[in-house]
Parts: C-alpha cells; sequence; structure tokens
C-alpha cells in the first residue's frame, strides 16, 4: 500500500501491528444528491490518505489517458457497477477501508437519488458518523433533508456537512454561509445539533485532507482531521448483557452450551444471568470459545455459554443481565423504511426478524409517514417505497428488545415477506405500545393509597443519607440515569432510577414515593412527557427538583454525570461528602 506506512517507517513489523490492532474503527457514510461528488470525494480521500495501492493508481492514470486529459477520476474507485460506471451515478452501496496514523475508518458510500434511499438507509444502519454533501451550486435540495432524517432516525449523532465544488464558485465564502445558514437551520428541526461545515473541492482536494489556501476565511478542521476526532460511539459492551442464543451446542452427553454472539454487554464466568422467556436466573458455569475458556466475554465476539443448571433453552431465546431485563411484549412501535414495491398495508402479515428468532407480526396501524421535503407528519393509509414512518405492530409470541436509540443490536429488525421471503423493510423500535388508559388507571390507585406517616422524620434521614430527597428529570439518556446512579450510589447516598417503560405516565407518582423515603429518584423519562414533568416538579418543589436541558449536558455520560452531581450541590441536595463506597467497603 502506498504510505499508508508514512511515519511508520521507523517503526518494526510487530510494533507496526500492535499499533494498528489498538486503533479503534469509525464506521461512516456519505450521502448527497445525484452528482454532489459523493464517489470522487471518498476516492480523493483514499488518495490523500496514501490508502491506494499501486495497481489502482495506474487504473486511474491509465483511464486518464484513455478518455482525456485532466484530473484523476476518483468516483472510479467506488463506482465499481457497470451501470455505475455507464450512467456516473452510484447505484448500490459500496465499502471502503482504510487507516490513517490516528484510526482505521470503514467508509461506506450509498446512492444520492431519491430512487436508492432504501440503499442509504442500509449503508447508514451501522455508521457512526455521517459526511452529507451539498454541490454549493445547487444548495440544499429535498435529497439532502432527506439524507439527514434517515441520518437522524438512525441516530447518527456525528455529522460533518462537506460543501463541495468550491472550485466552481471561486471559493466564495458567500456561497458557503447561505448554504451552512440554511441547512442549519433544516438539521435542528430534527434535532441534529453540533454539525460541522466544511468547505470542499473533490475534485481538486482542498480541505479533504489537507488545508486549503484558497480558502483563508475558513478555520474549521479539514475533512480527514474532524473524522479522525469524532468521539467512537458508547461500546457496545457499556451496554446491558445481551446474549440471543443461536443455538444449542451439544456434541455429548456430557456437553451442553448456548452458543451465539453476544449483542451488547459484558459476561463473565460466574455471573448471574436471566433466561428469557422461562424468566429462570441461574449462573455462567463457564465460557467456551474454540481456543479455549474465557474468564469474560463481550460483544461482538461469539462464544458458547454454559450455565450451572438445566434449562430448556432453544435458538430465538435469550441470556440477559437480570437488573437490566429488556422489554418482553408482543406490541410496540416502530419507524420503518420500507424497501419494496409492494405497499405496506395495515392488517398485513409479514415475518418480523429479531436477533435470532424469526416470528410472524401483524401491523395494526400506520401512525404517520414522514414527508421528507417538509419534515411533515402526514397521516396515510400505507407505506409506499422508500418511504419512512412510524406503525404499530403485534407480533404472535413475545419478543425481548430495547428501544433502538438505546441499544442498536437489540432494537432493529427486518421485515420479510413471507412468501416470496423478500426483505420488505427495515425498522428500529421506539418503545413499546402506550396504553394511556393503563398508566392513568395505575397513576390513580397510587394517588389513592394512604400512607401512614412515618415514625423516622426528614433529619433522621438526611442525618443518615447525607442528603435531601429530590428528583432528577432526564430526557432520553438512560444511560447516563444509570451512570449518574452508581457516582451517587458511591457516595453513599439512597438513590434509584425510574426508566419510562411499564411505568409510563405513572413517574411523578412513583417519585413522590420514593421520596417520602428520602431517596434522591432519577427519572429517565421519553423527551416528549411535558405534563409529566411538570407533575414531577408540583410533587418534589423547585427547591428539590433537577431538570438539566439537553443542551447543557455533554454527549458522554460520565462527563454528563458529574455535571448533575455539581448542579445537586448547588441545589443544595448534597450537603456534605460521604464514604466512597466504591473505595473499599
Amino acid at each position: 500500500m502506498l504510505a499508508s506506512a508514512e511515519g511508520t517507517a521507523k517503526l518494526t513489523i510487530e510494533e507496526f501491528l500492535a499499533r494498528s490492532e489498538r486503533q479503534d474503527i469509525l464506521r461512516l457514510v456519505t450521502a448527497g444528491s445525484v452528482d454532489d461528488g459523493k464517489s470522487t470525494l471518498i476516492g480523493r480521500l483514499l488518495y490523500d490518505a496514501s490508502a491506494l495501492y499501486e495497481d489502482q493508481l495506474e487504473a486511474l492514470r491509465s483511464n486518464r489517458l484513455n478518455r482525456s486529459t485532466g484530473p484523476l477520476d476518483f468516483s472510479l474507485l467506488t463506482d465499481g457497477l457497470r451501470a455505475e460506471r455507464e450512467q456516473g451515478i452510484t447505484i448500490d452501496v459500496a465499502y471502503r477501508h482504510f487507516a490513517t496514523p490516528r484510526r482505521k475508518f470503514l467508509i461506506a458510500d450509498t446512492p444520492g437519488h431519491q430512487q436508492y434511499t432504501r440503499n442509504m438507509a442500509t449503508g447508514a444502519s451501522t455508521a457512526d458518523a455521517a459526511v452529507i454533501l451539498i454541490d454549493v451550486r445547487n444548495g440544499v435540495l429535498p435529497q439532502s433533508l432527506r439524507h439527514a432524517s434517515i441520518a437522524a432516525l438512525l441516530g447518527i449523532r456525528h455529522i460533518a456537512v462537506a460543501v463541495n465544488k468550491m472550485d466552481l464558485v471561486g471559493y466564495s465564502e458567500a456561497a458557503f454561509e447561505a448554504v451552512r445558514t440554511e441547512y442549519s437551520a433544516l438539521l435542528e428541526r430534527l434535532g441534529i445539533t453540533g454539525a460541522v461545515f466544511i468547505p470542499v473541492s473533490a475534485l481538486e482536494g482542498d480541505n479533504v485532507a489537507r488545508r486549503s489556501l484558497a480558502t483563508p476565511w475558513y478555520r474549521g478542521p479539514v475533512l480527514l482531521e474532524y473524522l479522525e476526532q469524532v468521539p467512537p460511539r458508547e461500546r457496545a459492551w457499556e451496554l446491558p448483557f445481551r446474549f440471543p442464543v443461536q443455538y444449542v451446542n451439544r456434541p455429548h452427553l456430557g456437553f451442553r452450551g448456548y452458543a451465539g454472539q453476544v449483542a451488547s454487554g459484558v459476561v463473565r464466568r460466574g455471573d448471574a444471568v436471566l433466561v428469557l422467556p422461562a424468566g429462570r436466573v441461574t449462573r455462567v458455569k463457564s465460557i467456551v470459545t474454540f481456543e479455549g475458556e474465557r474468564e469474560c466475554a463481550f460483544h461482538p465476539l461469539s462464544v458458547t455459554l454454559r450455565l450451572e443448571d438445566e434449562l430448556d433453552i432453544s435458538r430465538g431465546d435469550m441470556i440477559v443481565d437480570p437488573h437490566r431485563v429488556p422489554h418482553v411484549q408482543r406490541r410496540f412501535v416502530a419507524d420503518v423504511v420500507w424497501m419494496a414495491d409492494l405497499p405496506l398495508h395495515p392488517a398485513q402479515e409479514y415475518l418480523l426478524k429479531h436477533t435470532t428468532q424469526t416470528v410472524r407480526v401483524t401491523v395494526c396501524a400506520i401512525d404517520h409517514r414522514v414527508e421528507m421535503g417538509s419534515l411533515r407528519r402526514e397521516p396515510c393509509v400505507r407505506l409506499e417505497l422508500n418511504d419512512v414512518g412510524r406503525v404499530q405492530m403485534e407480533t404472535h409470541r413475545p419478543v425481548f428488545f430495547d428501544a433502538y436509540a438505546e441499544n442498536r443490536g437489540t432494537g432493529a429488525f427486518i421485515l420479510i415477506h413471507p412468501m416470496t421471503n423478500e426483505t420488505v423493510g427495515a425498522g428500529m423500535i421506539v418503545a413499546p405500545e402506550y396504553q394511556p388508559e393503563v398508566a392513568e388507571q395505575a397513576r390513580r390507585a397510587l394517588l389513592e393509597i394512604e400512607f401512614e406517616e412515618s415514625r423516622v422524620t426528614p433529619a433522621e434521614r438526611f442525618s443518615r443519607y447525607g442528603h435531601f430527597p429530590a428528583t432528577v428529570w432526564l430526557s432520553g439518556r438512560r444511560e447516563l440515569a444509570y451512570r449518574l446512579e452508581r457516582l451517587l450510589f458511591h457516595r453513599g447516598c439512597a438513590v434509584q432510577v425510574l426508566a419510562d417503560r411499564e411505568e409510563s405516565g405513572i413517574l411523578p407518582e412513583l417519585a413522590e414515593v420514593l421520596h417520602a423515603a428520602g431517596l434522591i429518584v432519577i427519572c429517565c423519562a421519553d423527551p416528549s412527557s411535558e405534563r409529566e414533568r411538570e407533575r414531577a416538579l408540583a410533587y418534589a418543589g423547585a427547591d428539590r427538583f433537577l431538570a438539566p436541558a439537553a443542551t447543557e449536558l455533554p454527549e458522554d455520560d460520565g462527563a454528563a454525570a458529574r455535571l448533575v452531581m455539581q448542579r445537586l450541590e448547588q441545589l443544595g441536595v448534597l450537603r456534605r461528602e460521604r464514604f466512597d463506597l466504591g473505595e473499599g467497603i
């Protein structure tokens, strides 16, 4: 590989391989309208990063000599299909891998034409970051908004907007600012903040891997520099443990194990685990691999788990953390990208492939379709090819899932046509189906409970815990809630997380009950539950209620948890330091 070892000449092969193994990998997707220059940008990025082989460069030079003199046609590096080269467009998703001394990259080059929106969704489904291209001459087009919408739908937080073909407008700052102003407003409507806008010329290489002298007015990072600095997505092994069973491994009578891939989290020998749907708790006896036994396993390792108890477990069952259990339900709400020519209709039955199980599923209702040109939610009776809509679904037996925003591995699924075996849709689970009448009934029951006046005074509870009762209201940040709980617990606080699951609609009342016992209650609520938040504030009182805005909190959960701790101290909830239980008790 050309110069990919630049800066590594003094390293031995062993040192180079060891350093490469330690590097993390950033998965990114490129998107944009037709002829915005996605394939050319990727080719230029590979070229400038010295990530091309000699034969690839020779092929580019030969192609240039055969057609005419001029710059290299970098799009040929990714547009590999014959139809793509003939039409000058990208049709299928092309993947390219390269590395720099700082990081490894896996790029998915996706089609720009609206006809291939489903291909873009496929390429973005595993991405950690997105590069959206906009031709500075054409400005923001409907497809630009469509791609940003899908990126937001798939939970991609880090977006670089490459305003391309700046060389064709004389590197005009005014032209760049016009695109940035218009597109920023649209991204904010999607809830995307912090997008970075970079003026580039993919053909000439301006601000792709090296800073351009033609844009002295631009002070931000070049594209490659930005991509090298994107923080990694929350590590899958930091999530709750999920192990979908793929098959039962029984090579002889003395061995029974359950094989599969760790979808998220970490499991160790001796850990307590819960088996779903049986609901039985057991312990991990051993973790077996082809190389031998391991002390622990984490995503994305494929292993065989042996359990201490003989249980009835089969393909499609799930082994999970007993303290952080997924939803076990038949009904749920999901966002679906429709990928088939035959429309999706309510009451239609499909096969749902989720983790390692396949179940029959019925589409109960279509809540709305998202009109990509205006981002309006439109009522509809069916979803057409490339439509994105929110649907209510019911499976014929319970599935074990987390919301997609919290866990991609257990929050995603595909829909299969039962007759043709064609993949017709891809879905992201939003939440279990909300039943307001059940929540209201539970809330009224809580309000009717009469509590005897406690003989333990608030002063005595403060003396024991070192803090006053309080409610911390967090919108959608489940992992932050558990991280904050851990920090407060280590400080010696009495603390409890209430996550918005079956408790939906009654979090304020549950928090009030725990307040009476002197606890700090962390409510992880739906971002849209404004009425619940107001009730919780009324119950707790302004001096015992903290609801930091999403814009105040860092994306890193650890930093955000420490910030909330400081806010609790400023509020007067935490009055004195407690012994850190994590240090030895």
